[in-house]
């Protein structure tokens, strides 16, 4: 199941390589809610891996940001104590568009970043109709 969340990209950070097959990047997103007339603000974490540690590069600091993401916890067990580890695992970005800036969408949201071509008119038309 997916999940996803709008907020305001607040750090990003250098992407590691934690073994030889396997590397994370690390972003945070400050969310705001106003719950009975008082401001909320919380900030997430989220750990993009392998192929998606670029989705967050060509997004900059304070940029509105809608990330789609998947849960995943896992149980560590080391001298007979047991912990348990949520990952909110990012798989996709987009950059919402504020004010007066064109839009590709009526929502004010771009191409995901990661999939985004930056030629459209190179594009095959390959559907049957």
């Amino acid at each position: 199941m997916s999940y996803e969340l709008t907020g305001k990209l607040i750090a990003k950070y250098n992407t590691v390589q934690r073994t030889e097959t396997f590397k994370t990047r690390e972003f945070v997103v400050e969310k705001s809610d106003d719950i009975n007339g008082r401001i909320i603000t919380n900030y997430i974490k989220f750990q993009a891996i392998q192929d998606k540690t670029n989705i967050i590069d060509k997004l900059n600091i304070g940029d509105e940001v809608k990330v789609y993401f998947n849960i995943k916890g896992s149980k560590w067990e080391k001298d007979g104590k047991i912990n348990y580890i949520t990952n909110l695992d990012a798989w996709r970005i987009e950059q919402i568009l504020q004010g007066n800036t064109p839009a590709s969408g009526e929502d004010g949201h771009l191409e995901p970043l990661d999939t985004f071509s930056s030629n459209p008119s190179n594009a095959v038309d390959d559907l049957p109709f």
